[in-house]
């Protein structure tokens, strides 16, 4: 993995019903074929992040050199999940290339840590962001400081 060629994911657990999924696997797809990108790392939260680990998993058909990592906050970030979720997040897991699980348990920050580390190891990031006073919008604006090439499907017209 090289950073040059990576592109990570940050975003909101909710986003808008009118969201078209699509838009991941299509940016994506254009990172791959453009910018060389082969690795893209999400955090393995609910939202946003579940629907990029599935576009991504969705393209490593047709690009099978293409890795997805998951940079997750602790081993218990699941604990409030509903079952199928956790189902969904564990499926993920499994068919991922490379999976870090730092911290036994939550606490205040270890989100934090993560989405910094996800963002020190790339170049690129795809995010969702329209609620700035967020985790999401404290990632965003670390990555913009970093100067990482930023996209937000949340302001896409698609």
């Amino acid at each position: 993995m090289g950073k040059q060629t990576t592109c990570c994911f940050t975003g909101h657990r909710t986003v808008d019903k009118y969201f078209n999924p699509e838009l991941i696997e299509r940016l994506a797809k254009k990172l791959i074929l453009e910018k060389g990108v082969d690795t893209f790392i999400a955090g393995g939260a609910l939202g946003f992040d579940t629907l990029c680990e599935k576009a991504i998993l969705k393209l490593k058909k047709e690009f099978p050199h293409i890795q997805l990592h998951i940079y997750a906050p602790c081993n218990n970030q699941t604990a409030k999940w509903r079952a199928r979720d956790i189902e969904i997040y564990n499926d993920i897991l499994e068919l991922a290339d490379y999976v870090d699980m730092p911290y036994v348990s939550y606490f205040n920050g270890c989100m934090k840590i993560r989405n910094y580390k996800m963002v020190d190891n790339s170049a690129f990031c795809i995010c969702y962001l329209n609620q700035p006073g967020s985790g999401t919008g404290q990632t965003v604006a670390y990555a913009q400081r970093c100067g990482l090439e930023l996209y937000n499907l949340a302001d896409s017209d698609e």
